[in-house]
C-alpha cells in the first residue's frame, strides 16, 4: 500500500487492553460519584524513549479535558485512578508519547557510565528540549514557568556533564518540565470510552417493599397513600432508605384474579396490581381506593422529609379495561380471529393482562407514551423505577428510554425484577438499568454463594452491572425460607446485607413469613391477590435485628463498598467467611456465617492477616458489632462457633 504525504500519520505508541471497557467502548463503564474508576492500559513504543502517559477524561458535551498522570507498572501496564464528584455523561481516554526531556535525561545517564569523554553535541540537544518546552510554557501563558525552563537552558551550558543527571533530574526541575511536555508525536486512545457517574444511591441503598392497599395489616379494609406513612417510619427505623411500591394504578375489572391466583374473583377482591387500567384510567393515574394524585405526592414528600425515597414500580401491562386498548388497539398483539392475546408464560396464563407489542407498526408512538408515563410519575416526585419483567421486552427499548431519562434527569434510578437468562441480565445492565435482582435468592452453599458474589463484585461484570440482593420477593418465597426458623431469614439477610452494597426485603420478612403454597415457591394466601392481614409488632419478629443490620451497614465504610469483597477459608462447609475493606486498611469488617439455620457449627478460620493489614505474631482484637462483643485472637487461625439459635453471624470490624 502506498502512503501519500497528506496521509494522517501512524501511531507512535501502542496503547492497548485498556480496562475498564465494556465491550470494546460500546457501553458504559458506571461508578457513583467519589467512587474510583482505576485505568489501566499496555503502553510500549519502539526503540529506547522513555514513555510519558496521561488519563484524560470529560464530560458529555465539555470541550477541555480533565488529565491526570498515568503510572507505569510491571511489563508495560500503567495505571491511574480518577473520580468525578459530579452525575452524568463522561468520557475518558489515555493519551501516550515518547517523551523527549525524559529520554536525552536517561540517555545521558547511561553515556555517562562508558568511556565517553566529549558530550557537546548531547549538551545541545538538551538545550533544544529546553527551549521547545519554554515556548511551549509561554504559549500556554505560563510566563513563570517559561522564564524558569529557559533560565535551566542558560545553566545547561555552564554545567559539566556528570553533574547533569543530578540537576536536572532533580524532582522540582522535573515536575516542571512535566507541565510542558512535548506531545506532538503523541499517541490517543480514539473513541474515547463511556463512563456513567451515578448518585451514591446507585451503589448503596436498602430497599423495603410494601403494599400500599395493605399498610395498615387489616385485611378487612383497603389502605391508602394517607395510611403509608407509619409503614414508611417504620421502614425508616429498621434502616431502609428506599421504599417500593407494586404499582398503584387502577386495576382492572375484566377477568380480575381471585386469592391465590384463582381464575375466578370473588365479590370483595381487589385483584393483582399489575394488572393495571380500569374505568379510573391507566398509567398516569392511581387507584382510587389508594386516594388521588395529590396524595400520592403528599406522600413522596413527606417521607423524603423522612430520608426515604419512593420507588414505583414500572410495569408494562395492561388489563383488558385499559384505556390503550380502545384508543391504541394497534400496540396489541392478535390472534387470527382479531381478538387480543392475554399474557402466558406456559403453563400459567394471565388473562388479566394483556401484554404489548413492541414491534407494531406504531412502535415510535408506543415508545413516546410509555417514555412520557415515565416522565410523568418524575413529575411527581419519583426518582426511581423498578421495572418489572425488562427482559420480555426489547433491549433496544430500554436502551433508548433509560438514555432519553438520563439526559434530562440524571439523578433517575431504575432496577430490573429481571430474573431469567444471564446473558441478558448482564446486557440489561450493560445497556443502562442502575441496578439489578440477581441469582443470590436461590445461592445457599457455601460454593453457589462464593462462586456467585466473586464472578458480581470482583470480575468484569463490576464495571457496569450492581447487584440488589434480595432474599424473598412477593413472587418468591424460595424453599428454603419455607417453614423456617426465624435463624434463616436473619441469617439471609446478614449475607445479602453484607455481600453486596444495596439489598432488599419484601415486607413479612422481618416477621418471618414462611407459609407457602403447597409445592410452590409461592405465598400461601399471596398478597399480591388480596389484602393482608398483619401485627407489624408480633411476637418473634426481627426488626431490631435488621435495624441493627442496616446501622452496621452505615457506620462500616468498607460496607459501602461494592467491589472490595474477599473470601477466606473456613474448614466447616457450613460457615461461610469474607472480609471487605477500605483501600487504607482504616476499616476492615469480617463477617462470618452459619449457613446451618437449624443446628450449631463450629469452625477454625484462617485469615489472610497481611490482606487484613495485620502482622505475623501480632495479638488483635475483633468487635462483633451485632451483639457487642470482643474477642482477642492472635495469628492467622482461630476458631468460632454459632449457634443459629442466639447467634446465626458475626460481623466483625477488626482492632489492629
Amino acid at each position: 500500500m502506498a502512503l501519500s504525504p497528506s496521509q494522517a500519520r501512524l501511531d507512535t505508541v501502542v496503547v492497548s487492553n485498556v480496562t475498564p471497557r465494556v465491550e470494546g467502548g460500546r457501553y458504559a463503564t458506571k461508578r457513583v460519584t467519589g467512587e474510583k474508576l482505576r485505568v489501566e492500559a499496555d503502553l510500549f513504543k519502539d526503540g529506547h524513549d522513555q514513555l510519558a502517559a496521561v488519563l484524560k477524561w470529560r464530560k458529555k458535551g465539555a470541550r477541555e479535558w480533565n488529565e491526570t498522570p498515568m503510572t507505569p507498572g510491571e511489563n508495560d501496564r500503567w495505571h491511574a485512578e480518577i473520580a468525578v464528584d459530579e452525575i452524568g455523561e463522561y468520557r475518558y481516554t489515555v493519551e501516550a508519547w515518547g517523551d523527549d526531556f525524559h529520554s536525552w535525561l536517561h540517555d545521558f545517564e547511561r553515556r555517562l557510565t562508558g568511556d565517553q569523554e566529549n558530550f557537546e553535541t548531547e549538551i545541545e540537544e538538551g538545550r533544544v528540549i529546553l527551549n521547545r518546552a519554554a515556548d511551549r510554557a509561554a504559549r500556554a501563558r505560563a510566563h513563570e514557568d517559561a522564564e524558569a525552563i529557559d533560565s535551566l537552558a542558560a545553566a545547561l551550558m555552564r554545567t559539566k556533564p556528570k553533574d547533569v543527571p543530578a540537576t536536572f533530574g532533580d524532582p522540582l526541575v522535573v515536575e516542571l518540565l512535566d507541565r510542558h511536555p512535548n506531545r506532538a508525536l503523541s499517541t490517543q486512545l480514539d473513541p474515547a470510552l463511556p463512563l456513567r457517574v451515578d448518585r451514591p444511591e446507585a451503589r448503596f441503598s436498602a430497599w423495603y417493599e410494601f403494599f400500599p392497599r395493605s399498610a395498615e395489616g387489616r385485611g378487612d379494609r383497603h389502605s391508602t397513600f394517607r395510611d403509608c406513612l407509619p409503614r414508611i417510619e417504620d421502614a425508616r427505623e429498621m434502616g431502609f432508605d428506599v421504599v417500593y411500591f407494586p404499582p398503584v394504578h387502577p386495576i382492572g375489572v375484566t377477568f380480575r384474579k381471585g386469592k391465590n391466583n384463582a381464575v375466578t374473583c370473588e365479590p370483595g377482591d381487589h385483584g393483582s396490581p399489575w394488572a393495571i387500567g380500569g374505568p379510573a384510567g391507566g398509567h398516569r393515574e392511581v387507584e382510587p381506593l389508594l386516594g388521588t394524585l395529590k396524595d400520592f405526592e403528599w406522600l413522596v414528600a413527606e417521607s423524603r422529609k423522612r430520608g426515604v425515597e419512593i420507588a414505583l414500580d414500572f410495569a408494562i401491562n395492561c388489563s383488558p379495561d385499559h384505556p390503550y386498548v380502545e384508543e391504541h388497539p394497534e400496540w396489541f398483539f392478535r390472534r387470527p380471529d382479531g381478538t387480543i392475546k392475554y399474557a402466558e408464560n406456559p403453563p400459567k396464563k394471565y388473562q388479566d393482562i394483556y401484554p404489548i407489542n413492541f414491534h407494531c407498526d406504531e412502535w415510535t408512538e408506543l415508545w413516546e407514551e410509555l417514555l412520557a408515563v415515565v416522565r410523568f410519575w418524575i413529575a411527581r416526585g419519583v426518582r426511581i423505577f423498578r421495572v418489572d419483567n425488562p427482559h420480555t421486552k426489547p433491549v433496544a427499548f430500554w436502551e433508548w428510554l433509560i438514555g432519553e431519562i438520563q439526559r434530562t434527569d440524571p439523578d433517575v434510578l431504575f432496577l430490573a425484577e429481571a430474573f431469567t437468562r444471564p446473558k441478558m441480565m448482564r446486557m440489561l445492565g450493560k445497556i443502562g438499568f442502575t441496578q439489578s435482582y440477581t441469582y443470590f435468592t436461590w445461592r445457599v452453599t457455601k460454593h453457589e454463594l462464593t462462586e456467585y458474589a466473586t464472578e458480581l463484585t470482583r470480575g468484569g461484570m463490576r464495571d457496569y452491572y450492581r447487584a440488589n440482593f434480595w432474599p424473598n420477593t412477593p413472587d418468591i418465597l424460595p424453599y428454603h425460607l419455607q417453614h423456617a426458623p426465624p435463624a434463616a431469614f436473619k441469617l439471609r439477610a446478614v449475607l445479602a446485607a453484607t455481600l453486596s452494597t444495596s439489598w432488599g426485603i419484601y415486607s413479612g420478612y422481618e416477621l418471618c413469613e414462611n407459609d407457602p403454597l403447597p409445592g410452590r415457591e409461592e405465598y400461601n394466601d399471596s398478597e399480591k391477590y388480596q389484602l393482608k392481614a398483619r401485627d407489624w409488632d408480633q411476637p418473634g419478629n426481627i426488626k431490631a435485628f435488621i435495624g441493627r443490620l442496616n446501622a452496621i451497614r452505615r457506620e462500616q465504610p468498607a460496607l459501602r463498598e461494592y467491589a472490595n469483597l474477599a473470601f477466606f477459608s473456613s474448614e466447616n462447609d457450613h460457615v461461610i467467611a469474607y472480609y471487605k475493606w477500605t483501600d487504607d486498611r482504616s476499616n476492615v469488617v469480617v463477617v462470618v456465617v452459619n449457613l446451618d439455620p437449624h443446628q450449631r457449627q463450629e469452625s477454625t478460620l484462617h485469615l489472610p492477616l497481611e490482606a487484613l493489614g495485620l502482622r505475623h505474631g501480632e495479638p488483635f482484637a475483633v468487635e462483633d458489632l451485632l451483639y457487642g462483643e470482643i474477642y482477642h485472637w492472635n495469628g492467622a487461625d482461630n476458631y468460632v462457633a454459632l449457634d443459629p439459635r442466639s447467634k446465626p453471624a458475626h460481623i466483625f470490624r477488626l482492632h489492629a
